[in-house]
């Protein structure tokens, strides 16, 4: 089994004030995640804001990170790109620059077919020699992969064999490729919030910026050791902070606000676009933290 397994933090990408890359947060932010238990990091994904960034920045912040880690965990990188010789040369980049994999999804294409989707990876592999991570996330890209095209990615293309999945109904599609393939690694994502029933379906673990890691490595750990019981009640007991963190429109937001008041990093400012939260949200935040018992969100939550 590959590296890339277990509980993967998509990490937040920090900036100041002025909207500049804070790279001194971002040092301190691989610190905090690794503190927290992460198996590893999945950088420069949607809720990295990538978009936002130039391909300057985003080497920035890739070499940045894998300079921090220092070769503690795998690392993942986002390399996705709507021009396909900018994602190559980003992806080469990133593996010779020490990243584990690079998470690539489809650019934006009229409803490509399945013959088209599997040429997409099948050239990428060609010019890219290392893991990819093949990203299933249609709300992003308007692209929908099928069981079956995954299934013949994996197959077919031995260097593509970890997916990351956030196509609903994610469990029934686990299950849909599951019969059709065995030689892929699934992780879920969704801020988190099925990760009890994805591990149950068939995953590997998760890749989500859910801004309390350390819940969800305690989930997956006592799973994995087959204390069903267990995993359950922690899953429940901070199922509300998961739900409410990840919703619609300003899950993003939310996120980097509790990564702020952990003091994971200096601002929670992100770049436009996004939508702010109101006073209203900034109080119940604070409700729902009292509510799953956590009266103190700059300390690490011990199991």
């Amino acid at each position: 089994m590959s590296a890339i397994t277990g509980i993967f933090n998509i990490l937040a990408t920090p900036f100041t004030p002025d909207g500049e890359v804070d790279s001194n947060s971002l040092r301190h932010l691989v610190d905090f995640q690794l503190a927290l238990g992460a198996y590893g990091l999945t950088i420069l994904g949607v809720l990295g804001e990538a978009a936002k960034l130039s391909v300057y920045e985003r080497t920035h912040v890739m070499q940045t990170v894998v300079e921090q880690v220092n070769g503690r965990v795998p690392i993942v990188v986002g390399t996705s790109h709507p021009d396909t010789a900018t994602c190559v040369r980003l992806s080469k980049s990133a593996l010779e620059g020490g990243a584990t994999g690079v998470m690539v999804a489809l650019p934006p294409l009229n409803e490509p077919s399945e013959a088209q989707i599997f040429a997409y990876y099948e050239e990428l592999a060609a010019h890219v020699k290392g893991t990819i991570v093949v990203q299933d996330y249609p709300k992003v890209n308007n692209v929908t992969l099928s069981a079956a095209v995954i299934a013949r990615i994996a197959n077919e293309i031995p260097t593509a064999r970890h997916l990351k999945l956030e196509d609903p109904p994610l469990m029934e599609k686990v299950r849909a490729i599951r019969t059709q393939t065995e030689h892929i690694a699934i992780f879920g994502g969704l801020g988190g919030m099925f990760l009890l029933e994805e591990l149950h379906a068939g995953t590997g673990g998760t890749m989500t910026g859910f801004a309390f890691t350390e819940v969800l490595v305690a989930v997956y750990q006592a799973y994995s050791s087959g204390d069903m019981v267990r995993a359950t009640e922690i899953f429940d007991q901070y199922l509300p902070l998961i739900r409410y963190e990840n919703q619609p429109e300003i899950n993003l937001t939310i996120r980097k606000e509790l990564l702020y008041r952990r003091g994971a990093m200096a601002h929670a400012g992100l770049r436009v676009p996004f939508r702010p939260i109101d006073r209203g949200t900034h109080d119940e935040i604070t409700w729902v933290l009292q509510r799953v018992g956590i009266t103190d969100p700059t300390q690490i939550i011990t199991f």
